[in-house]
């Protein structure tokens, strides 16, 4: 009971502290795993271990093949919460550059890693393509805590986010091929009855995959599964899918799973996102078991294997000679900079679902006797941890050296996209700023797109904005929803990463009428609120201009537009056509002859 009690306590505070530090939980995870595992017998009494996973006789938490199978019941969870994630229309809407990435850098890792480790290790042609299929994976949970203090383009960061999150189930379902033919060549005298068992498994592996997550969809749908139970039956039907299809072709269950997800996925399902969100929950905590356990697993022995000049030669093939010549390829006339391919190229973490996968592989090719098959788990930890190490402690200062790292966060994001939110941000987009706008609203969301402008639907309640590391470049925040309440939770959540530069808020009714004036949280003017910027917007749905002479001039036509016009100043564009934000309570703008005054309202005559 203390053990397993001890795994539990200890996998959260690792989540916790790469929480707290911004660095992959894979990293503390694991190396807590060794410490309380092969590491511990150096520093216990009778040379044992703190924490023996199976069963040698006199101590173990799983007997016989019982680790065995809760990590497959795990690793089958983990693959369905990933297959989720694949949206059909992300891999439609993304650019070539990252599609290719996930096809042609991952057939160059895989064929190069695949040769390099058999003619480096003298492994088998089926370990080694194993070993190359696992690490073609790297996974949005290794990349995000890297990337999210490097404040980079756009371009650079969404390449890396989507291939993170694409590369994860596909890699993944490349891995679960190359082990089931593995496996079933193993059992089979000739190649041509190993094939035919293979065609078979992966035929019943997709049937029960879609079947399984139609029947689920059209449950839900006709409402057969009530609110309260939604989760958990969901959960038990993944395990169902994994045992029977297991049953039907012995190792077809982690590919009916992802396959599962994957159809799921792209359903149009209202109770979706709360079983993502569930699943998201219940993989953390099975990620925090599960890595400490496949660590203590691990023997001296295990990692001694690794204890040669090989290993050094194997990692540094897969990093700085594979990774650069797949990302070159795929990035060839896609309009990224040689700096920019090179950051790109330098940043590969591999995750979780790589080791896991490594785990459970590993353990099973062990059991059916395959030669080499204890190097999977060993190979493929060392460059996990390897990968994450090397770009945790070195992606910013290369960022530095390349010439990637934004010196400046002049991106501005939106809390809102009502329209006059999206008639000021097409303004600024006109001038050459980024602009996103966050909304929950789906209509406003679609409307803002239609107009050309970034848009995403979100809730600013949760944290996924906070790990987009598409938002790098963000330094300005803009909250314009009709809530005074959403508008100041808001600037007090996302002023610390958004807000570097500015955060302003829309004045509140209340505050309007009693006529206080905060100048450090306010928007425009302290005389709009939403209701009259929406119909001052309804009314002018444009944005006027105006050359400004001399400061003199600047403030008469503030007094022109707020008193007379009803108008409302909004941005002043410098010479260099910079936009600065104008409160009607700054002090601080410098007015220069030929600057431009942007107000939405009346055209001043």
């Amino acid at each position: 009971m203390l053990e397993l009690s001890g795994i539990i306590i200890l996998g959260i505070i690792a989540q916790w502290f790469a929480w707290k530090f911004k660095i992959p939980a894979i990293l503390p995870l694991i190396l807590i795993g060794l410490l309380v595992g092969p590491l511990s017998t150096f520093i216990s009494e009778d040379g044992t271990k703190w924490i023996e996973p199976v069963w040698n006789g006199v101590e173990g938490l799983f007997p016989g093949e019982k680790l065995f199978n809760f990590v497959s019941l795990s690793i089958s969870i983990i693959l369905f919460e990933g297959g989720l994630t694949l949206k059909k229309d992300e891999i439609l809407n993304v650019g070539p550059s990252i599609v290719k990435l996930i096809t042609l850098g991952s057939l160059v890792t895989f064929l190069g890693a695949g040769i390099s480790t058999h003619f480096i290790f003298h492994l088998t042609w089926e370990i080694s393509f194993l070993f190359s299929a696992l690490i073609i994976v790297t996974g949005p949970t290794v990349i995000a805590p890297i990337l999210r203090n490097i404040p980079l383009k756009k371009d650079v960061s969404a390449v890396l986010k989507w291939e993170g999150i694409l590369i994860d189930p596909i890699g993944a379902l490349v891995a679960v091929l190359v082990f089931e033919f593995i496996s079933i060549e193993g059992g089979y005298d000739y190649s041509k009855d190993a094939l035919i068992e293979f065609g078979k498994i992966v035929i019943i592996g997709l049937s029960i995959g879609f079947t399984s997550a139609y029947g689920l969809f059209y449950a839900l749908k006709f409402k057969f599964i009530p609110h309260y139970l939604l989760n958990v039956i969901t959960l038990a039907s993944v395990l169902t899918v994994f045992v029977l299809s297991d049953l039907f072709a012995h190792e077809s269950g982690l590919l009916a799973v992802v396959v599962m997800g994957m159809a799921l996925g792209n359903m149009k399902i209202a109770e979706l996102k709360e079983i993502l969100y569930f699943k998201e929950s219940l993989s953390v905590l099975l990620i925090s078991i599960l890595f400490i356990l496949l660590a203590a697993n691990m023997n001296i022995e295990d990692m001694l294997l690794l204890y040669r000049w090989e290993t050094l030669v194997l990692f540094a093939i897969v990093v700085f000679v594979l990774r650069p010549i797949g990302v070159f390829l795929s990035t060839a006339n896609s309009g990224l900079k040689l700096n920019e391919k090179l950051f790109i190229s330098w940043v590969g973490p591999r995750g979780i679902v790589a080791a896991g996968i490594a785990s459970l592989f590993g353990l099973k090719l062990i059991m059916l006797n395959v030669p080499g098959a204890q190097y999977i788990t060993p190979l493929v930890f060392m460059i996990v941890l390897g990968t994450v190490l090397l770009n945790a402690t070195t992606a910013r200062l290369f960022a530095k050296a390349a010439g990637v790292f934004l010196k400046s966060s002049d991106g501005i994001i939106m809390i809102g996209a009502s329209n006059f939110a999206r008639l000021i941000a097409s303004y600024l987009k006109k001038n050459g700023r980024r602009v996103v706008l966050i909304d929950s609203n789906v209509n406003n969301i679609n409307k803002a797109k239609l107009l050309g402008l970034e848009a995403i639907e979100g809730n600013v309640y949760s944290d996924e904005l906070l790990e987009d590391i598409e938002l790098n470049d963000i330094g300005f925040l803009l909250a314009l929803t009709g809530s005074a309440a959403l508008n100041e939770y808001a600037i007090e959540k996302f002023t610390p990463i958004f807000g570097e530069n500015g955060a302003f808020r829309i004045v509140s009714t209340d505050e309007m009428k009693e006529g206080s004036q905060k100048p450090n949280s306010k928007l425009f003017t302290h005389k709009d609120d939403f209701i009259n910027l929406s119909e001052v917007v309804r009314d002018f749905p444009l944005v006027n201009e105006v050359v400004v002479t001399s400061e003199e001039h600047y403030k008469k036509l503030l007094k022109e537009i707020n008193n007379e016009l009803h108008a409302i100043p909004m941005f002043l564009k410098d010479l260099k056509g910079v936009i600065h934000i104008i409160s009607s309570l700054d002090k601080s703008l410098k007015i220069e002859n030929g600057d431009t005054l942007a107000y939405i309202g009346k055209t001043i005559i």
